[in-house]
């Protein structure tokens, strides 16, 4: 497997990619509310990565994805399109999935579950899969396999009644927008796979966690994933950095409190 080790320089890049990536869901979060468009989301995004920032927004053209973020509602579990019919409506729950390539060539990936208006079954689900999140950067640092930062979150998940999805997960990150290692979010590795960290190396967690079932199919349009029992469905991200002690969250924004990371 060829993980990618970030050099010192390469590290000052993945550092402002991703807190560019944070910049766009802190700039967009006081537009999500009711009757807003997910196309109109989007442009906005566009403009502020594009005009703002100085960089591209990396989904869009992507092996054909034709728009720059993902806006995943309810029962989408990711990848959802936006668009201009699409109008959000109190009691939807939804993910803004941002990642920003920069005028280096480095990519900073990370989302956001929103809540429109009140639900108390999605503000739930968005917690908990918040929680399943935070528990497994918490155990980010050189020597630990990945199969532990799954497994937390797994314990996690199904000990609120929750299933965690499998066919989507995290990666590593840098230059590419996807590299090795894949970064499972449920304890299913192959132990060739189960590598430890390294300092250095970057990658995302992005777990997925679902009311229902854990079974998910794609859409006609061949990216929106749905879970298959149409249950509610959750995701947050971050990229991360492996330290020579521990973790830094690159995709931080300012509304987070990660002071369990120095417990």
């Amino acid at each position: 497997m060829n993980v990618s080790i970030k050099t010192a320089d390469e590290i000052v890049k993945m550092r402002e990619a991703g807190k560019q990536a944070a910049r766009v869901l802190e700039m967009i979060t006081p537009h999500v509310q009711a009757g807003v468009s997910t196309g109109e989301l989007d442009r906005l995004c566009h403009d502020f990565i594009v005009n703002e920032l100085g960089s591209v927004p990396a989904p869009l053209n992507y092996h054909g994805f034709p728009k720059s973020i993902c806006t995943s509602i309810n029962h989408v579990v990711c990848h959802g399109i936006p668009d201009d019919a699409k109008k959000l409506k109190k009691g939807d729950v939804m993910n803004i999935d941002i990642t920003v390539k920069t005028a280096d060539g480095y990519h900073g990936d990370t989302s956001k579950m929103f809540i429109i208006g009140e639900s108390i079954q999605g503000e739930r689900l968005a917690r908990i899969t918040q929680e399943c999140l935070y528990k497994s950067i918490a155990e980010v640092k050189p020597g630990v396999r990945l199969s532990q930062l799954a497994r937390v979150i797994q314990q996690h998940a199904e000990a609120n009644g929750y299933s965690v999805v499998r066919d989507f997960c995290g990666h590593g990150i840098g230059a590419v927008f996807h590299e090795e290692p894949q970064v499972l979010h449920y304890d299913g590795y192959a132990p060739e796979a189960d590598i430890a960290l390294e300092e250095g190396m970057c990658f995302t967690i992005e777990p997925m966690i679902n009311v229902g079932d854990h079974r998910t199919k794609v859409l006609r349009d061949n990216w929106t994933a749905v879970t298959k029992d149409k249950s509610l469905s959750a995701q947050w991200e971050h990229t991360l950095l492996v330290t020579a002690t521990g973790v830094e969250v690159l995709t931080v924004r300012d509304e987070e409190d990660l002071s369990f990371l120095s417990n």
